[in-house]
């Protein structure tokens, strides 16, 4: 067909579509945790992204797009088709960015390929322990994606301090009176807890009952704990006959409760690909990284370029502002430069405002900073950074700002600074000899 010919029966498309058009713009109507959203022209994920051009459906070249193709003509460029991450069925919007836009030769992340409506129908109820700063957002997302969905198993929480279950039990959840009962009653298992030894309370490890416990379960690990940890646990797991999925996540309660956190999995294959589609409601992203302990290695090298950065931050804030910048001007500067990034936008206005609201707490990160210590010292590594970045927020604990927000570590450089200070002026009063 030459170009001409294929001019002519491309418009002869375009003017058939009218009936097409009429019906394309009526929304759809997505399913999204807390109920639906309309979204116009087919689009997915809440709202249509910029570039996504009129009527794209879930291959996203649009209505023109297809016409094109019809014709034999090229469709359109790859970068103006549909790549909303927002979407859960990501077969056919986060794997086709990543398949255009990975390195020629290099390994595609695996993400997210099944709807969370498409959760194995043989699960008979989902458990949720430990309702803390970030499991309390993740559990009630979970819930309110099963809110008017009978076809989805029931989800049933639990929390040492059961107050916090008050909220999910209002709106629908089941609240158990103990860890044994949900893990009696429900055949996947999420654990958001502190550090090894609660979870190790929670399954009874170590005592006979562990095995009834686990038995037949599968385990979804997603607190921080050390890697040789989680590697000990996936084989006391196994070893009683139980699966066992390492899925711990990046990101803070904001995130958590947007349900924007980014999961790392790790595990057998097939534990990993029945519990993905669970994390719909959770997650934004989704990525296998092989076997464990390699999910929980994987967070800690993210969590150690988050240290970092956020220590820098505060460094370089309290910089300009102790040489009188304009704090506004600044962070304006700071915000249109290529050092931006979600981190900082959220986190120094926070600096600037002195807040200390706990996002991701101080005392959580040093406890993330002695994990990733240890884990680099287990392997040889040095970690000058990261060393420097543990003596701040030691210090930063230690002058009873554990509780605050990771910038609260802003306490120790300004603890710094004074000691300095002071320092200086004693020398400068000191006798000096000839």
């Amino acid at each position: 067909m030459d170009l001409r010919t294929a001019g002519q029966h491309l418009l002869q498309v375009l003017r058939g579509q009218g009936a097409d058009r009429a019906e394309e713009a009526q929304p759809d109507r997505v399913g999204r945790a807390g109920g639906e959203q309309r979204v116009q022209g087919g689009g997915v994920g809440g709202a249509r992204h910029r570039d996504v051009p009129a009527g794209a459906g879930h291959d996203g070249l649009g209505r023109d797009g297809r016409a094109r193709q019809a014709a034999g003509l090229p469709a359109p460029r790859a970068h103006l088709r549909c790549r909303d991450t927002r979407a859960y069925d990501s077969r056919h919007t986060l794997q086709y960015y990543d398949d255009r836009h990975r390195p020629q030769g290099g390994p595609r992340p695996r993400r997210s390929d099944r709807r969370p409506g498409g959760e194995d129908p043989r699960v008979h109820g989902i458990g949720f322990l430990g309702l803390g700063v970030m499991g309390r957002p993740m559990a009630l997302n979970l819930l309110r994606h099963r809110r008017g969905r009978p076809d989805l198993p029931p989800l049933t929480v639990w929390n040492r301090s059961p107050g916090k279950c008050a909220p999910l039990r209002e709106e629908g959840a089941l609240v158990a009176d103990s860890p044994a009962e949900i893990l009696r009653n429900c055949d996947v298992v999420f654990l958001m807890l502190a550090d090894g030894p609660a979870v190790d309370a929670v399954l009874a490890r170590g005592t006979d009952a562990f095995a009834e416990r686990v038995r037949g379960r599968t385990l979804v690990h997603m607190g921080t704990t050390s890697p040789g940890y989680s590697q000990a646990l996936e084989a006391d797991v196994r070893a009683a006959g139980g699966r066992y999925v390492e899925a711990p996540v990046s990101g803070s309660r904001g995130p958590a409760e947007a349900g924007q956190l980014v999961a790392m999995l790790a595990g057998e294959q097939a534990a990993v690909d029945d519990v993905r589609p669970l994390l719909g409601p959770l997650c934004r992203d989704a990525f296998d990284c092989g076997q464990v302990p390699n999910a929980l290695l994987t967070k800690l090298a993210v969590n150690l370029f988050l240290i970092t950065m956020v220590t820098g931050l505060t460094e370089a804030y309290h910089f300009a502002d102790r040489h009188g910048l304009d704090r506004d001007r600044f962070l304006a500067v700071l915000d249109a430069g290529p050092m931006a990034s979600a981190v900082s936008r959220m986190k120094a206005p926070k600096l600037r405002g002195r807040d200390f609201a706990v996002q991701a707490g101080a005392v959580d990160v040093l406890k993330n900073n002695r994990l990733i210590a240890e884990a680099a010292r287990a392997a040889g590594l040095a970690s000058p950074l990261l060393d420097v970045c543990h003596a701040l927020f030691t210090e930063t604990v230690a002058l009873g700002h554990g509780d605050g927000d990771m910038v609260a570590v802003l306490h120790a450089v300004e603890a710094r600074t004074a000691a300095a200070q002071e320092q200086a002026r004693a020398l400068d009063g000191a006798p000096r000899g000839i």
